[in-house]
């Protein structure tokens, strides 16, 4: 099926059209299928925080290929990704000339240098974040191997309430073609905040169409794995591993409570405040919060501001402290 193709690989992003190229630049792979006139047919990849390859399969990946090359064979046009006056380039971010001139950019830092130049310009905004929002939040789970087949529909979701089912298989959201996870991902990237978007499906031999309705939120996921939450502040001045379920247990705690052991490195507004390597961090303000260490760090990105003050609970020899830290901004 490849051999179909021309294969090119973009491993730098100077100069790419982010206008053509829109994708979710945290992820390590992203897949287009074009036509040389620069129309998308399709694209493959994505993932979740619970593992960087559990969306994706090569099954699903031929499947989405055989979808590609029938829409060229057909000659569909999809609909287009918006377009800028000028093609827009990472070169626009006014952030972008921090870098040496010859410097490399990857993907990851496509968000980076966005939020500095928003910043910048007092435009930025937490809801920034909440980029490609996963199929599950408007209540569908896609096949992993044939990306437009339903395999679950969550109770009294959008998806539920428009009356999807397991089974059915999707053709368009938002007038855009679904073959993958990642087509899926993309047409709900370009839905509002707030408001409706259309629907069309497959169920047995008859097809449907309804608006699903999305209250404002309905794009919030578990951030945490994104590598773009690292630049944003304030920051979270410790880290570490979770404690195992053992580990937990033995201190009367459940297995999702969290609870991680300060690591060797300790910062210094960390040890400002008391910490020690070794530490264990059991919630914040006490707050018993049922998370693990990684998602305490975007936790705290996201619910805190710079010069916040905040308590840490912690457990030290079996003793419980608390430790005060003003949370900063990164040097």
């Amino acid at each position: 099926m490849a051999k179909q193709f021309v294969l090119v690989r973009l491993t730098r992003m100077r100069g790419v059209d982010l206008d053509l190229f829109d994708f979710d630049y945290d992820l390590t792979w992203m897949g287009f299928f074009l036509h040389p006139d620069g129309i998308v047919y399709g694209r493959y990849g994505g993932r979740d925080a619970a593992s960087a390859d559990g969306r994706v399969s090569l099954a699903g990946l031929r499947y989405a290929l055989e979808a590609a090359l029938t829409r060229h064979r057909r000659r569909e046009i999809p609909l287009p990704p918006p377009k800028s006056k000028t093609p827009r380039t990472v070169e626009q971010y006014s952030a972008t000339r921090r870098l040496p001139e010859r410097a490399c950019i990857h993907c990851h830092q496509v968000y980076d240098l966005r939020r500095e130049s928003m910043q910048a310009e007092g435009k930025w905004r937490l809801d920034e974040l909440w980029v490609y929002p996963l199929p599950e939040n408007i209540g569908l789970t896609l096949d992993i191997d044939r990306g437009d087949r339903v395999a679950r529909v969550a109770a009294d979701s959008p998806a539920a309430r428009a009356g999807i089912q397991a089974g059915d298989r999707l053709l368009t959201i938002d007038n855009r073609a679904i073959a993958s996870f990642a087509d899926a991902q993309y047409a709900l990237h370009r839905a509002p905040a707030r408001g409706t978007i259309t629907v069309a499906w497959r169920h047995e031999e008859q097809t449907r169409k309804a608006d699903l309705t999305l209250a404002y939120g309905w794009r919030k996921t578990d951030l945490s794995w994104r590598w773009s939450l690292r630049g944003v502040d304030p920051r979270p001045w410790v880290h570490g591993d979770d404690l195992s379920a053992n580990e937990k247990k033995a201190l009367g705690l459940s297995a999702k409570r969290l609870a991680f052991r300060q690591g060797p490195f300790v910062t210094e507004p960390a040890q400002r405040a008391g910490i020690r390597q070794n530490d264990i961090i059991l919630g914040v303000d006490n707050k018993m919060l049922d998370m693990t260490a990684r998602q305490f760090g975007a936790y705290i990105r996201l619910n805190y501001r710079v010069g916040d003050r905040v308590t840490y609970n912690i457990l030290r020899r079996g003793k419980r402290l608390d430790m005060t830290l003003r949370l900063t901004a990164r040097p």
